[in-house]
């Protein structure tokens, strides 16, 4: 885990250095292809030039080099992936480690280094969660499966939702804020549903059960406690406060609903377990998990959209 984590603190700054670096070059290629608009007497004529404009821009989304930073997304993600391969971590497993890479790769094209460095801040702070008192956790049954070595579902259950929001920045740039608070707000709601579970499984002390608020053990779907909450609310904080220092987040304002966005979802998500998870047997960890963070980001949308 140390080593993962050194090889990530140390690719990371390489890679902000090189955004800095390419920052200009970037902001060039950042110019969407305009089409010349014609005033069309003929509705014929109108119809043809409106099927080839759609059909110019379906190529145009087809085509990776439209994408500002693409090609540099898949070299600085395929080159950390073979970092890690090398360095022999275990908090991915293979399959997770391509998922991810795939998915890292996704969120530097369409966000650039800011929005990436988020999704790996998630990881990491997760994975360390996940690692604290490890072996307490596997006596009492109630660790993560694998050593909590992410996979494929864990991956795509934690970030599909985020992945939505970053592709959106580009096909609804009339949105593009919005949509970054709730691309902020998914992962702030994972980060805080990890922490608070992880650590409330490793310190809580007394443990309730969300819908009733009686004593339950340690691991229990739909458990709460003070220490977990109080993790939870705090990773919520220090992931979206780190969203606004990167010029993710607009203002203090958005930090603010990102927060609140993700106690929302996090609340929701043990009420969904405590509730349902037992009694539907497709209605897994990773399935809950991207039902959270779609509240999340919906909710931190809705806010900062309703929110003078």
């Amino acid at each position: 885990m140390n080593w993962f984590l050194l090889s990530t603190c140390i690719w990371s700054i390489a890679s902000a250095y090189h955004y800095i670096e390419c920052l200009k070059v970037q902001q060039l290629s950042k110019n969407h292809i305009k089409f010349p608009s014609f005033s069309l007497k003929s509705a014929s004529f109108q119809q043809k030039n409106d099927q080839l404009t759609r059909t110019n821009m379906l190529a145009d989304v087809l085509s990776p080099s439209i994408y500002p930073i693409f090609e540099e997304a898949v070299v600085m993600n395929s080159v950390q992936a073979l970092i890690l391969i090398l360095i022999g971590q275990k908090s991915l497993t293979p399959q997770g480690l391509l998922h991810a890479t795939i998915l890292g790769i996704g969120l530097w094209t369409f966000l650039g280094f800011r929005g990436w460095i988020i999704c790996v801040s998630y990881l990491i702070l997760g994975s360390l969660a996940t690692k604290v008192k490890m072996k307490e956790k596997e006596k009492l049954g109630i660790a993560e499966k694998r050593g909590g070595a992410r996979g494929p579902e864990n991956v795509w259950g934690s970030a599909a939702s985020a992945m939505v929001c970053a592709m959106l920045t580009y096909f609804i740039p009339s949105a593009d804020t919005a949509l970054k608070v709730g691309y902020v707000a998914s992962i702030a709601s994972k980060l805080s549903d990890t922490l608070g579970s992880e650590l409330g499984k490793a310190y809580g002390k007394t443990t309730y059960l969300v819908t009733t608020m009686k004593l339950v053990p340690r691991g229990t779907e739909g458990a709460v406690s003070l220490e977990g909450t109080l993790s939870g609310i705090i990773g919520s904080i220090l992931l979206a406060y780190v969203s606004f220092l990167v010029g993710i987040l607009p203002d203090i304002k958005s930090v603010v609903i990102c927060v609140v966005a993700a106690f929302i979802a996090t609340t929701a998500e043990s009420f969904i377990g405590a509730v349902f998870q037992d009694s539907i047997k497709w209605l897994n960890n990773e399935l809950v998990n991207l039902i959270m963070t779609v509240i999340g980001a919906v909710v931190g949308i809705a806010l900062y959209s309703w929110i003078p």
